[in-house]
């Protein structure tokens, strides 16, 4: 191992919370950077979204290693196996990737993140964090169709060469090898606009190069603590200057395809890269990323039904988003040359709903509703569509589980962001549960004020008891002692308060410790495998609390057979 260390770099390998704190700075700086990398964008298709799309993939990464930690998130040293919080990372980033810079960025991060927590303890450190870098380079190479240079495929490859080329003494540390790497990657960003014509012609640099640029700034701040300097206008301008965009009718141009075509595919890995293959046929820009039967796929092409067709035709394609280009450039040039006036209207309340009972509650409530729930948790990109497609001025976020909170929280930042000069007002209520979320939809009232509703929503979310029942999968330790797979486990307000061997006996504990303070409502969500538990724990309550009243609902959400509250 290294005989030196950088901050937070054991000699034990590659620290975990160094990865927790490189994916929590890379958003803060991607967020401050968005704007100017957007306006950067002008290759393949100058639609002005790279650094959103960016944003948005490190976003969802960091949401999903935080996740996976659990109530570990801010303690990620107390984690003895940090495979599966790099796995989740690897795999948040492929599911919240968004646009070609998206899906590239996610290639990368996900095979860096495999090497690092595929190392040993007698591996140095810098090697690791090396071959990270190399790795990161070659997979997104092979992901692409056909690579081009001067884009952040360049840059990226620039900044693992001096990685290695850093790693090779051996009081190397990982530390070196990161700033030898963000250094070069600056370096080739200039470089870029000799690289493609497009770029020499608007006067800018690559924006996927310059998004690259900024999270490996972020991951040299993590382990030295210095902030780089970034080269952000390599032709002798201080000034970054916005690209302009010549239309030809409807189309982006004559020449270029007219779409963007996304979609996650279920497939065999097997079978993967001859979608590669028969996408290149159809379009350009052709990223195909993923591993384990899971794939992102993204192509630039005028047959959208040939391009779905093409994956129907070896796996399941789902959560499919089609993009005209020119559609998408309209709609930025009108409100970059039109005065900003607040065109929303009215109010609606996004719900993140765990089961299709749950789902109809909210809908019911006149809630717009995005599926969720343990293991199908929405991304930070799903939650914005869901928010600026509402229409509304003011919206309020019910994300109704804990690790979703983080993600609305940033969604509801982007879509001001993007929308504030048109009067849109976000405003997320951090619901744990989903019990908690349909007390506050219960209150809500959209002829009040808007500052009004929402404090009486959170008022309400936060005095709801909440508990739930659920089986373990794996042994454990839990607040009430250890576990065994197949234990009953009952939950109050998000932790592992009771284990034992009854689902119905569970609950009852449970119920009772909710009800130890008094309450007016117990309110019951069943789930998909309930067995009767909603109807035990209604006898339950009426033999023992009379006084209080009893709903009960059939939520149909997954993993946890009983949801329960109390007001």
């Amino acid at each position: 191992m290294d005989e030196r260390t950088a901050p937070g770099e054991g000699r034990s390998g590659i620290a975990l919370a160094s990865v927790v704190r490189f994916v929590d700075i890379a958003v803060d700086a991607l967020a401050g950077a968005r704007e100017e990398v957007d306006a950067l964008n002008v290759y393949p298709v100058p639609d002005g979204d790279t650094g959103t799309n960016m944003y948005l993939t490190v976003v969802a990464a960091r949401d999903a290693i935080r996740a996976a930690l659990g109530e570990h998130a801010d303690r990620p040293d107390l984690v003895a196996d940090a495979g599966v919080p790099l796995a989740a990372l690897a795999r948040g980033a492929l599911l919240g990737a968004r646009g070609n810079s998206g899906v590239i960025l996610s290639e990368m991060l996900g095979a860096a993140a495999r090497r690092i927590g595929a190392s040993r303890p007698d591996e140095r450190n810098a090697v690791v964090m090396a071959e990270a870098l190399a790795q990161a380079s070659a997979a997104s190479y092979a992901a692409v169709g056909e690579p081009v240079e001067g884009t952040m495929l360049t840059v990226m490859r620039a900044a693992a060469e001096a990685g290695t080329t850093a790693a090779a003494p051996d009081g190397a540390r990982s530390s070196d090898v990161l700033t030898a790497a963000a250094a070069a990657a600056r370096e080739a960003l200039g470089h870029t606009p000799e690289q493609l014509d497009v770029l020499a012609q608007a006067g800018v640099v690559d924006a996927g190069g310059r998004g690259l640029s900024v999270i490996l700034d972020a991951a040299e701040t993590v382990l030295t603590g210095r902030r780089p300097i970034p080269v952000t206008a390599p032709l002798g301008s201080h000034a970054i200057p916005v690209p302009h965009v010549e239309h030809a009718g409807d189309e982006l141009s004559e020449e270029g395809p007219a779409y963007e075509v996304m979609y996650l595919l279920d497939t065999d890995d097997a079978r993967a890269p001859s979608l590669r293959e028969r996408l290149g046929t159809l379009g350009d820009s052709v990223v195909v990323v993923g591993r384990d039967g899971l794939w992102n796929v993204h192509v630039h092409t005028d047959d959208v039904g040939a391009a779905i067709e093409a994956g129907l035709g070896i796996g399941r394609p789902h959560r499919i988003r089609v993009t005209h280009f020119a559609e998408q450039i309209a709609e930025k040039a009108e409100k970059a040359e039109t005065p900003a006036l607040p065109t929303l209207a009215g109010r609606r309340v996004v719900a993140v709903a765990a089961g299709p009972g749950l789902a109809a509650l909210f809908e019911e409530a006149g809630a717009e509703v995005v599926r969720g729930g343990p293991g199908r948790r929405p991304s930070t990109g799903e939650l914005l569509d869901a928010i600026t497609a509402c229409g509304a001025s003011e919206v309020v976020v019910l994300p109704n589980d804990e690790p979703t909170v983080r993600a609305a929280l940033a969604a509801a930042s982007t879509a001001e962001a993007d929308h504030g000069a048109r009067g849109l007002r976000v405003a997320v209520i951090p619901t744990h549960a989903q019990v908690q979320g349909l007390a506050a939809v219960a209150v809500h009232e959209p002829g009040r004020a808007f500052d009004q509703d929402v404090t009486e929503m959170t008022a309400t979310a936060r005095h709801v008891r909440h508990g739930a029942v659920t089986i373990a999968a794996r042994q454990a330790m839990t607040m009430a002692g250890p576990c065994e797979p197949g234990d009953a486990l009952g939950v109050i307000a998000g932790d592992f308060a009771v284990v034992g061997e009854d689902l119905g006996a569970v609950a009852l504990v449970v119920l009772d410790r909710l009800l130890a303070a008094g309450g007016e409502l117990v309110t019951l969500v069943s789930g998909a495998d309930s067995a009767g538990l909603a109807d035990r724990a209604t006898a339950w309550v009426e033999e023992y609390h009379p006084h209080v009243d009893v709903v009960v609902y059939d939520g149909g959400q997954e993993r946890y057979p009983l949801l329960m509250s109390v007001e």
